[in-house]
């Protein structure tokens, strides 16, 4: 039997093609058992109809979460980038831009306008990368694949919520491939424990409202324990002794640069558990408010 060119390829096409509809159907069924436990968490069968209908696998989720790169960057270079002097500047502008409503929310909680203005510039560049991926495909993507499956299949079901509870469409949920969301890079668990209406409309909308964006960066760190009055840190020269309530931070190592740490920063810490992210909202604060 002479097999053409043509009928080799056709071949080796069909095994690929039978995997493509085994593994769309196992995500189907996938979502079809999730939908259960959805209703149990009082997400409503509309809201489910259209998420897990138009739900997707996406390959490209599961390549960022496989190949996350190990964090090698000097805190020089960290900083260079994240406290750039464009990111200052900008900061400042928007923080004039920005001062009333800002402070209508920081001012009462006793938090500097500019720590709200580091935060909001550090997650997202002041709300102009939100993340590419629509949050409940990149979500059911990990919990499919066995990625941190329990930890993601909480997040996916609070996504849902969320999306059931009307603060966002659906299609607008948009955020990083691990379901990091909106101009405060929320997950979902933190939007439902976080998130603000800053200005009443009944919606948390922090993907496009900008009121809505500092209430809850304002009411994260008031939350989590901000002490009003009390800075971050500073800088300090080696062998300077300091409180007993401060922590000296030394990110490059025993012959770098010391930071004298109080509760604060360790407030900033439950937003991300880096000291590099801490720090560089700390100095990224105080740049903006020099001004």
């Amino acid at each position: 039997m002479t097999i053409t060119r043509r009928g080799l390829w056709a071949a080796t096409l069909l095994p690929l093609s039978a995997r493509a509809q085994s593994s769309d159907a196992r995500f189907s069924a996938f979502l079809q058992g999730l939908r259960a436990e959805a209703l149990k968490a009082g997400v409503d069968a509309g809201t489910l109809d259209q998420a897990l209908g138009s739900a997707r696998e996406l390959p490209v989720v599961m390549e960022q979460a496989r190949n996350q790169p190990e964090f090698k960057m000097t805190f020089e270079r960290y900083l260079e980038i994240v406290v750039s002097n464009e990111r200052v500047q900008r900061g400042r502008a928007l923080l004039r831009e920005n001062r009333a409503l800002i402070d209508r929310f920081a001012v009462p909680a006793g938090i500097p306008a500019s720590t709200v203005t580091a935060l909001w510039g550090i997650e997202s560049n002041y709300g102009t990368r939100l993340g590419d991926f629509e949050v409940v495909s990149a979500l059911a993507t990990l919990v499919f694949n066995n990625f941190r499956a329990q930890f993601f299949r909480t997040q996916l079901i609070a996504a849902l919520k969320i999306v059931s509870q009307g603060h966002i469409g659906l299609h607008a949920m948009k955020g990083s491939w691990a379901g990091a969301m909106g101009q405060c890079q929320f997950i979902p668990t933190s939007f439902q424990a976080y998130a603000a209406d800053g200005d009443g409309d009944g919606r948390k909308d922090i993907w496009g409202n900008k009121a809505d964006v500092f209430a809850s960066i304002v009411n994260y760190l008031r939350r989590v324990g901000w002490r009003p009055g009390l800075a971050w840190g500073q800088e300090v020269a080696p062998g300077t002794g300091v409180g007993k309530d401060m922590r000296v931070v030394r990110p490059a190592g025993p012959n770098g640069p010391a930071f004298a740490t109080t509760e604060n920063f360790r407030v900033i810490l439950r937003w991300n558990q880096s000291d590099f992210f801490g720090l560089a909202v700390g100095l990224l604060s105080d740049k903006i408010a020099a001004a």
